[in-house]
């Protein structure tokens, strides 16, 4: 005979039952977020909250705290099980929160586009030219990397990362491009919008 204060009973009902979780399908699956944090002590936490608040269960944090990107920010990838109405309303909290959201799941909200900038781009101010790609509203650079094989005072050139809003990249390529008539800089770019 079972007592129902063992709780056997009870446990039997609420695994038959999908309402006894407040509704949601009692099978989450794998999700994965790929967020970019400020390097300031207690955004990790900051970040994880919602997912916690939320009804995820946390399975593997990759924190990159060794690589940066240019703008300073360290990129996080979190795998968490959660149903899919639920991973909805997580990536939606993580944003309300203020944290940039660079991909949930299969989903990415920034196109990347690799480009080279060719030219005088130390006496040009390297800083000052990724500074105003940064300040254009349709990309950001997600990663630099320049050589200057024959010193800081001759040609040189940088291939970038740029990450740019869902549909943007013609407009972000056009803001780089402009940036660097102004410099006299050269620009090798995709080609956009061409069907191959």
């Amino acid at each position: 005979m079972s007592d129902a204060r063992d709780g056997a009973p009870e446990e039997a009902a609420d695994a038959a039952d999908p309402a006894a979780d407040g509704g949601h399908d009692p099978a989450p699956s794998t999700h994965t977020v790929r967020l970019e944090l400020v390097d300031e002590p207690g955004q990790l936490l900051a970040a994880l909250q919602p997912i916690a608040n939320n009804g995820g269960n946390l399975l593997s944090i990759y924190h990159e705290r060794g690589n940066k990107t240019p703008r300073g920010r360290i990129p996080v990838e979190v795998d968490f099980e959660a149903t899919t109405e639920r991973f909805e309303g997580i990536v939606e909290a993580l944003r309300e929160e203020g944290i940039t959201v660079m991909q949930a799941g299969t989903e990415r909200y920034a196109e990347e586009i690799t480009l080279v900038l060719f030219g005088h781009l130390i006496d040009t101010d390297l800083s000052d030219t990724l500074s105003r790609i940064e300040a254009s509203a349709s990309a950001s650079v997600a990663d630099v990397s320049l050589a200057a094989p024959q010193g800081t005072e001759e040609v040189s050139s940088a291939r970038l990362r740029l990450e740019a809003r869902s549909g943007e990249t013609s407009e972000a390529i056009a803001a780089v491009r402009e940036i660097a008539d102004e410099k006299e800089l050269r620009v090798v770019a995709p080609l956009v919008g061409v069907e191959a």
